[in-house]
């Protein structure tokens, strides 16, 4: 069975970078009828909140994105200790006191010599004597795993097949000095013990990738599946913060995007697959293929999500939106109509309470100055509401015959005048809509 996971962090809010890992992940489950898993990465006790992984399952639920188990990494912490004496007692695990000076220093050492800046397992050349008197002078260390300075090979599903050599990269610090489990044990164990088949994260873990593969390989484990996506960037190529708050997925929603928009964009972006709004999880899934994505970093826009909200909502049937239009206040009987004359003329939903205000109380006028005679003359024929479906065009008559205007500029200026606008619905279905005229249109 296949099976993969998201592992979030909950120290801060779920990102459009990290929907991106959530989504390919959850798909490919839902694809082969598997099994998605919600793992929280919260070892680290200082950062990690509750209010995060509560924040994390509303945007996940919110978007459809349900998990058929949720793991803690804070339960787990036994699994990681008993994984970590299983590598000791094998001398692939060693403990290292350096201070992050003495590292830097060493590294521009190598750096200088032309040489890669990993770490020198000075370390391993310590006698129990010498380990001893550093841990009473610096107190514990930390532990890195001492990886086999071989050449690290898998096939990626995106990036096709990929070769690191070992000496090239630093053994893995897994536990830091304050007894604090990292993230690239605990992934380990975790992927290991929970069957995880498949694994899609960002490109920026593709070394992690390769020192993960030597563990679990060492814990007598078979590595799952790996690909690695693209990062994303501004529209301009810029690099993204990854806290940048605009693009948090509850920003995004406080925003009026839709979650469909927002799935339908995720899953095609980087492709070479064109985006098409898809209205179910069903049916992004169904599209979904993992060999047309690419390497190269992927431009996103956030106002990309706006035309594809509009579309979703353009398609809603008045049922599916009855209940939010009745809380705006639109009585009953105009209720159906009201959503026949705004759903082409928005973008997201709060754009229905300006609509609503504006028919029922008016808008401030538009009346150009040439236009101010005609639209004096225009109002004094306008007949007292209600209006019903020929209240426009014997309006509209009625003012062509004592005027003598027709066409644009017999509809613009009543239009600009009696919305306050240059365009938007037909007026045939405005007027009907209409509980108040604009006071200073019919001061004119």
């Amino acid at each position: 069975m296949t099976v993969t996971r998201f592992a979030p962090s909950p120290t801060g809010y779920i990102h459009v970078g990290n929907l991106r890992t959530a989504l390919f992940n959850y798909l490919i489950a839902r694809k082969t009828g598997g099994q998605f898993i919600l793992r929280i990465d919260d070892t680290d006790p200082e950062r990690s909140k509750e209010e995060y992984v509560d924040a994390i399952k509303q945007d996940l639920e919110w978007l459809g994105l349900t998990w058929d188990r949720i793991e803690r990494q804070s339960a787990r912490l036994d699994r990681y200790a008993e994984a970590a004496d299983r590598l000791r007692d094998m001398g692939r695990f060693y403990e290292a006191w350096e201070t992050p000076t003495e590292l830097d220093l060493k590294r521009k050492k190598q750096l200088n010599m032309g040489k890669p800046p990993v770490y020198d397992r000075a370390a391993l050349a310590l006698s129990e004597d010498e380990k001893t008197a550093l841990r009473s002078e610096r107190g514990n260390g930390v532990w890195r795993f001492k990886l086999d300075q071989t050449r690290i090979e898998w096939a990626d599903g995106i990036l096709g097949n990929i070769s690191i050599d070992a000496a090239s990269v630093s053994d893995p610090v897994l536990i830091r000095a304050d007894g604090q489990v990292l993230y690239t044990i605990a992934s380990v164990v975790d992927d290991t013990e929970m069957g995880v088949t498949h694994v899609v994260r960002g490109s920026d873990h593709v070394t992690n990738t390769a020192t993960q593969i030597q563990m679990i390989t060492a814990l007598g484990a078979t590595p799952p599946s790996f690909a690695h996506h693209s990062l994303l960037t501004g529209p301009q190529g810029e690099a993204l913060s990854k806290r940048l708050g605009t693009l948090a997925l509850r920003d995004l929603r406080e925003q009026g995007v839709e979650p469909e928009a927002l799935l339908s964009l995720m899953a095609r972006l980087g492709s070479s697959q064109p985006v098409e709004l898809r209205m179910s999880l069903d049916e992004v899934a169904e599209g979904f293929d993992l060999s047309q994505f690419g390497s190269a970093p992927t431009k996103f826009d956030v106002q990309d999500l706006f035309p594809l909200t509009a579309r979703k909502l353009h398609a809603l049937p008045f049922a599916d939106m009855q209940d939010e239009i009745a809380a705006l206040g639109v009585p009953v009987d105009k209720a159906e109509l009201f959503w026949k004359v705004c759903r082409e003329n928005i973008t997201v939903r709060g754009d229905l309470a300006g609509w609503w205000a504006l028919f029922r109380d008016g808008a401030e006028p538009l009346i150009a100055d040439e236009d101010r005679d005609f639209i004096a003359q225009a109002m004094g024929l306008l007949p007292d509401g209600p209006y019903d479906a020929e209240s426009w065009g014997k309006f509209t008559a009625a003012v062509k015959e004592a005027t003598g205007r027709k066409g644009k500029g017999l509809f613009m200026p009543l239009r600009k005048a009696l919305t306050g606008q240059e365009r938007g619905p037909d007026m045939g279905d405005v007027m009907q809509l209409l509980d108040k005229i604009p006071a200073k249109a019919l001061a004119q």
